[in-house]
């Protein structure tokens, strides 16, 4: 309905009818009724406008088409309406008498004499004609109640038959008739950001689009597009309903020409009305985002004086930007830090997940003895932490089952609230110290926060990737969510990590001895493995990872002894013999990369 319009209120037989069908009919038919009430008012409204001597030949025009619009939008409610309410008739003899009406034809003029009886109740105050035509009004009202409950009860005992309720009705082009408009299958998830002048909005979009691939769109440009595309000269005259409609007609075009854009987000969101009724098109594959941010914090942040924002904020809230709010999914206190803003935005656009984690002992992991018992002394001392430790995990090597005494390190991982690290750190010197000289232990603390924010290395990325894909853990809470990572997202992290694997290998290309052969051979590995993600390759322990780099493009075989033999020889001292095939490999991929950069 429009503002301060009245509502539709049914006569009571009619009710009655409606109250015995399924919930899911009765819901569809009760949305269906009160959007055509809307309609209605918008009709009147929109026809009180145009004979305006004010308006321009195009604002006329406009009118027009919305008249139009409103119409086509009035018929195919009350036909929707009549899908439901037709189930109230009993089928009956084919020789009862024939209605002149459909059900839905009443109650839209049950409608539109509601309105107007408002009208001329508002216009009775200036005018003598009007305050005497009210009275009767009411008389018609009330004589079409009556008639309308008794044609239902004739209809529902089978006494009378309706009419077939198909209109066939014809506004403007055939191609711009509104139908009921559904959501792409391409478009998939749509942030809309909404807030008042200089909150944060654009901010905002923009660091989704840059982190999270999002295609970032302007509202005011998608009804443009529209409003181009179906003739119309100023499509903020529309009602909310037919905005909506619009915004998601184009939002569909541009999922389907970007079929594999997961993400779309649109700002900014200053019309409490037309999102509604978007919100309602897409349901919660549409998130609404409110930045709420104080006025004075607004003018501070954008450096133009008082009075401008002011200005601003008049306009946006005319439209019924700040009861956006009330709407949102999500409103966003904006007074605190960036990083504050942008781990909720994170979390908004890519939400955690529950997943379901595999979890195995130390002993299952192929570590020896000694190994096996620190590391399970090590989880049961954390894990009487309680809650506060999320995740304990060995990586790496021993998910892999590559795990070498005396060469392989102990790459643990542990989620945990930061109130705890204290007693983590601890505990991990307690285990330095059972572990004594059999494993080098490489520890790495991370809070859920810092994961559900993804502010991973790409290192940390490709762990939690691991774990998704089966790799063992010793400790794991329950209720745990971590962001699911895909293999684009560790491709496009390979291309951010491998130039500085590459200037490290020059580095320690440089060294001597016995450390740069451990530290050489790992870059190498890693360095290969990296390469492989960019070209869609995902294989894991080293032998097979050299192997498989071998056979990138342009690259000649790489001749580095088998992992056990390097490990061997770097643990007996000997390392002389497989340094030499080691450096050479080493060279030879350098040498490559710089070619395939150069090109």
């Amino acid at each position: 309905m429009t503002q301060n319009s009245p509502p539709l209120v049914l006569p009571p037989g009619l009710a009655r009818a409606m109250a015995t069908l399924q919930d899911k009919d009765r819901q569809r038919l009760d949305d269906t009724v009160t959007r055509l009430h809307t309609v209605n008012g918008r009709l009147w409204d929109t026809e009180d406008r145009v004979r305006s001597a004010f308006l321009s030949a195009a604002q006329v025009a406009d009118c027009k088409r919305e008249i139009d619009q409103l119409n086509a939008e009035r018929n195919a409610l009350a036909e929707r309406a009549d899908e439901v309410l037709g189930s109230l008739a009993d089928a009956g003899r084919a020789d009862v008498p024939l209605h002149t009406e459909t059900l839905a034809s009443v109650v839209d003029r049950m409608s539109v004499l509601t309105l107007r009886i408002w009208h001329s109740e508002r216009a009775a105050t200036r005018d003598e004609l009007a305050r005497r035509r009210v009275p009767a009004l009411h008389g018609q009202r009330e004589e079409l109640y009556a008639a309308l409950d008794a044609l239902v009860n004739d209809v529902v005992a089978g006494r009378r038959r309706l009419p077939v309720p198909a209109r066939f009705k014809l506004y403007g082009r055939e191609d711009i008739a509104p139908t009921e408009i559904k959501p792409s299958r391409h478009l998939r998830q749509v942030l809309a950001f909404g807030g008042l002048s200089e909150c944060g909005k654009s901010t905002s979009a923009q660091f989704v689009q840059r982190t999270c691939g999002a295609q970032r769109l302007k509202i005011g440009f998608l009804l443009r597009q529209a409003a181009h595309r179906e003739g119309l000269a100023d499509p903020y005259a529309l009602s909310a309903r037919r905005q909506a409609e619009l915004l998601l007609g184009e939002l569909n075009r541009f999922a389907d020409a970007h079929v594999d854009t997961k993400l779309f987000t649109i700002e900014s969101v200053h019309d409490d009305a037309s999102i509604a009724e978007l919100k309602q098109l897409r349901g919660d594959t549409l998130q609404i985002v409110y930045l709420d941010t104080p006025f004075a914090v607004r003018v501070e942040r954008s450096g133009t004086p008082a009075q401008a924002v002011a200005a601003k904020d008049e306009i946006k809230m005319s439209r019924g930007a700040h009861q956006v709010a009330a709407l949102a999914d999500h409103v966003i206190d904006n007074t605190g830090s960036i990083a504050a803003l942008r781990a909720r935005l994170r979390r908004i656009a890519a939400p955690p997940s529950t997943t379901a984690l595999r979890v195995a002992t130390p002993y299952g992991l192929g570590l020896p003895a000694a190994v096996a018992s620190a590391t399970a002394d090590f989880t049961d001392a954390v894990r009487a932490y309680g809650p506060g430790v999320r995740l304990v995990t060995l990586t790496g090597s021993p998910g892999e089952g590559t795990w070498i005494a005396g060469w392989s390190d102990l790459d643990l991982m542990v989620i945990a609230e930061h109130e705890v690290i204290g007693g983590i750190q601890e505990a991990l010197e307690q285990y330095r110290t059972a572990l004594g000289g059999a494993a080098s232990l490489g520890p790495t603390l991370v809070t859920p926060g810092e994961l559900t924010a993804r502010r991973l290395t790409p290192r940390l990325a490709f762990v939690l990737h691991q774990l998704q894909q089966g790799s063992p853990v010793l400790h794991a809470a329950s209720d745990l969510e971590l962001p699911t990572i895909s293999r684009d997202e560790l491709a496009f992290a390979a291309v951010r990590e491998l130039p500085q694997v590459m200037l490290t290998m020059r580095r320690l290309r440089t060294a001597e001895g016995a450390t740069a052969l451990r530290q050489l051979y790992k870059h190498l590995v890693l360095a290969c493995r990296l390469l492989l993600r960019e070209h869609n390759q995902w294989e894991s322990g080293p032998d097979r990872i050299l192997a498989a780099a071998s056979r990138m493009p342009g690259l000649t075989a790489l001749a580095v002894p088998p992992l056990a033999e390097v490990a061997n020889a770097w643990r007996d001292g000997d390392t002389e013999l497989v340094l030499k095939p080691v450096t050479a490999a080493v060279d030879q991929l350098l040498t490559w990369y710089a070619l395939q950069l150069a090109a």
